[in-house]
C-alpha cells in the first residue's frame, strides 16, 4: 500500500502549520483523522477518528455538531492519506500533528493524540484482516482445481 503513492511530505507539513481545521482522511478503512485547532477559554483543540464523509459539505456539518460554539471555519484543508498509519509516525507527520495542538496550550491533548493513534491503527489491522479473510472482499482471480 505504501509503495506507489507519492506525497510532497513538506506540503503536508506546511498545511498542518497553516490550517485551522484539517480533515486526514484513510481511504482503506474509510475513516478520517479530524483535527482543530480552534480553541478558547473552555474548549480546547480537537482531535478525533471520525468516519470519512462524501463531500466537504457533510464535513463542515460534522464539525458543526461536534463543535457548535465555534463558527464555521473559513476552510478545511483535506489530506487523503493513501499509505499506512505508522507511515504517519515515520515521517515526522504525526509528531508534527501533536505538536501543533500542544503548542495551541493545551497540554492535555497529548493523550487524545496517542488514544487516535491506536485507534487508526486498530481500524487499519482490522481492514487488512478482513481483506486476508475475505470478509467484504471478492476474489478477482479464483484459483481452479
Amino acid at each position: 500500500m505504501d509503495g506507489n503513492f507519492h506525497l510532497d511530505i513538506r506540503e503536508v507539513l506546511s498545511s498542518i502549520d497553516r490550517a485551522e481545521v484539517i480533515s486526514m482522511y484513510f481511504p482503506l478503512f474509510r475513516k478520517a483523522l479530524l483535527i482543530d485547532v480552534r480553541c478558547d477559554n473552555e474548549e480546547g483543540p480537537l482531535i478525533q477518528v471520525v468516519p470519512m464523509v462524501n463531500s466537504i459539505e457533510d464535513r463542515y456539518r460534522s464539525l458543526r455538531r461536534l463543535r457548535p460554539r465555534f463558527s464555521r471555519p473559513e476552510g478545511i484543508t483535506v489530506i487523503p492519506w493513501p499509505k499506512y498509519v505508522s507511515s504517519l509516525e515515520t515521517l515526522g507527520i504525526w509528531e508534527h500533528i501533536v505538536k501543533r495542538l500542544v503548542d495551541a496550550g493545551y497540554r492535555e491533548v497529548i493523550q487524545q493524540c496517542h488514544q487516535c493513534l491506536a485507534e487508526l491503527h486498530k481500524h487499519e489491522e482490522r481492514e487488512t484482516t478482513r481483506a486476508i479473510v475475505g470478509e467484504h472482499y471478492h476474489t478477482l482471480w479464483e484459483k481452479k482445481g
